[in-house]
């Protein structure tokens, strides 16, 4: 059995089935791990949705802010869509519901014992190690499930942007979803600098990417995680970053997991384009 993580897709189908054929995926008794965004910006945001929910057990998918944007949208009707969404063929599918209901029961953080590998979409703070962020990932599942309309109404802002025990719920939950589904910079003292997106050289004074950041208590554990486009491929410091920007005309890109081997990628027909001030990883 070979276990295959692949970056960020976005709505790029075709590109997901490229590259399952050049790896000759087999799901009869391969297992693949999403690490999260699967819609959003690309022209097949259904068919990949459509197509990965199939898989059954056999797909391990953990939630990105644009999952999180496509199901706030739809439990929320009033909210505005953002001027590059392109998830209208999910909210007006027939069987939307279905497919929703499922993205809904996606965790935001995976663990596998046995390949020592924890998978998140962006990021965990310092301060937490896998317990704390395990648990706070839980915390947000059980919310999103059980009162979908109070989480997605208090799910947005960029506060608090600084880890303490003290939080209160709605706080808690809310930096716990901008850590595992947004974070990509903080700086020495843990705090969040959500306002970055762009390439780690090009970090202001005093930030670190989250997986450097002074004494980050999981250092210990091997994270595959997607979300930071303008990074591309890094394989070092005990992470495994795999959002190469496929939707912007990068590559899409799969590493196998359960034996050291090089990543294998397909290239991207680049749906969307960088405006004058846009990076890759604009939200």
């Amino acid at each position: 059995m070979a276990v295959y993580a692949i970056g960020d897709l976005q709505g790029c189908y075709d590109e997901l089935r490229r590259l399952l054929d050049k790896v000759r995926f087999d799901e009869t008794q391969d297992q693949l791990w999403l690490t999260g965004d699967l819609v959003n910006r690309g022209p097949q945001s259904l068919d990949v949705l459509r197509f990965v929910a199939a898989l059954g057990p056999v797909a391990t998918v953990v939630l990105g802010n644009h999952d999180l944007h496509l199901l706030a949208l739809a439990y929320q009707p009033h909210l505005k869509h953002k001027r590059d969404d392109t998830l209208q063929a999910v909210l007006a599918a027939p069987d939307r519901e279905e497919l929703l209901a499922w993205l809904l029961k996606r965790p935001l953080l995976h663990t596998d014992a046995a390949l020592k590998t924890t998978m998140v979409h962006a990021g965990v703070p310092p301060q937490w190690d896998l317990a704390m962020s395990t648990r706070c990932a839980r915390d947000v599942e059980m919310a999103l499930i059980n009162s979908p309309l109070e989480f997605f109404a208090q799910m947005y802002g960029d506060t608090p942007d600084l880890w303490t025990p003290e939080l209160a719920e709605q706080e808690r939950l809310r930096f716990s979803v901008n850590c595992l589904t947004r974070l990509r910079a903080c700086n020495s003292e843990g705090k969040l600098l959500l306002k970055f997106k762009g390439p780690a050289t090009h970090m202001p004074a005093g930030a670190f990417p989250w997986f450097r950041a002074p004494n980050r208590r999981t250092s210990g554990q091997r994270i595959v995680f997607g979300h930071w486009s303008a990074l591309g491929y890094h394989n070092a410091d005990n992470v495994v970053a795999l959002d190469t920007g496929c939707v912007w005309g990068g590559h899409l890109t799969a590493l196998r997991l359960d034996q050291e081997m090089s990543p294998v990628q397909v290239s991207c027909e680049g749906y969307r384009r960088l405006g004058p001030s846009e990076t890759a990883d604009q939200e």
